[in-house]
């Protein structure tokens, strides 16, 4: 049972972890919050960071969500908090970014307890543009704390995940996507049923949907798109390949969507038992099992993860398309 005021949906242990640490005098300097695209990373972060930096007298009611420190974090406006930003061609998080950040949280609050640093989609980071970081987090400020977000760490250099306390958030249960939409969001019964089912778990997704009905029809968009590709010659592959390589920050949902379709794959392939996230693409899944092993639901989780990991480095897109579409199942052959 939920007995904090973080404005958080879920992921009630963490936001728990991290009130000790603030209530014992434990703060960490780096934290590393890990999980899926849309589960929560940034919203535990600013929740964190209003906890920090609430001036609420009870610190059992931090975050207030009603003083001026914890309005202007949320509104993204105080002065003492500081958030990367993504290069706007390329997706990557440069080098120079990483500097201008540290250069600043190394100068004292303005008014704060803390001056916060919040890296979105660390993941994007080159190992340059990591390195850049470690000496800030080798003799970090006293009133700093960074918070790197990433879907997880396999793309993090292991200097950065040794000096992060890392918290690794996992998928919500259906039923509590479903009642915090019905309860928080103004959902109705049918729409929480059908978005907690198809979220996987990731809070954040549901939401936007709710929100923004385009998202579920750019999801069914990119999945009739991937179930198409598994049925073309490898010549048709390749100009899909082609079309998709010229906008790049495209390919990081649809990656990961995609990467969600093989894992279902995956568990009826090996008869899991368990409900696929893409519970409405279940009789294409059970049809494309019939006709696949295993080891085939394998490859293609692991081309496109790679690619996924990849697309912050000076990739050559359009082959490196074509390399993952030739591990998909299903290739008609022919030109």
């Amino acid at each position: 049972m939920t007995t904090h005021h973080w404005p958080v949906y879920g992921h009630d242990w963490a936001i728990e972890h991290l009130r000790k640490g603030i209530a014992n005098g434990r703060t960490r300097h780096a934290y590393l919050i890990v999980g899926t695209e849309s589960i929560g990373k940034e919203t535990l972060a600013r929740a964190f960071a209003m906890a920090l930096n609430c001036t609420h007298a009870d610190e059992a009611a931090r975050p207030c969500g009603v003083c001026s420190a914890c309005k202007r974090i949320t509104s993204g406006n105080h002065p003492d908090m500081l958030y990367s930003e993504l290069d706007s061609s390329t997706g990557a998080l440069k080098i120079e970014e990483v500097r201008a950040i540290t250069s600043r949280i190394a100068l004292k609050p303005y008014e704060a307890r803390y001056r916060i640093a919040i890296f979105r989609d660390f993941d994007h980071a080159r190992p340059q543009a990591q390195d850049a970081l470690l000496k800030t987090l080798e003799e970090p400020p006293p009133q700093a704390v960074l918070i790197l977000l990433a879907p997880s760490t396999e793309s993090l250099l292991p200097t950065i995940t040794s000096r992060s306390q890392v918290i690794q958030l996992r998928p919500l249960p259906a039923d509590s996507v479903r009642d915090a939409l019905i309860q928080h969001r103004g959902a109705s019964p049918e729409q929480a049923d059908l978005l907690a089912r198809l979220s996987g778990g990731r809070m954040g997704w549901a939401i936007r949907a709710l929100e923004d009905p385009s998202i579920l029809e750019q999801r069914a968009q990119a999945l009739d798109l991937l179930e198409q590709i598994l049925t073309l010659t490898r010549a048709q592959r390749f100009e899909i390949a082609d079309d998709l390589s010229k906008d790049k920050l495209a390919l990081y949902p649809l990656l990961e969507l995609w990467q969600s379709y093989w894992r279902d794959l995956l568990l009826l392939n090996q008869q899991a038992g368990i409900p696929p996230a893409n519970g409405d693409r279940l009789a294409g899944l059970e049809q494309l099992a019939h006709h696949t092993v295993p080891d085939d639901a394998v490859r293609a989780l692991k081309a496109t993860r790679t690619l996924a990991q990849n697309l912050s480095t000076n990739v050559n897109l359009r082959l490196a398309l074509e390399v993952m579409f030739l591990d998909y199942p299903g290739l008609v052959t022919g030109n």
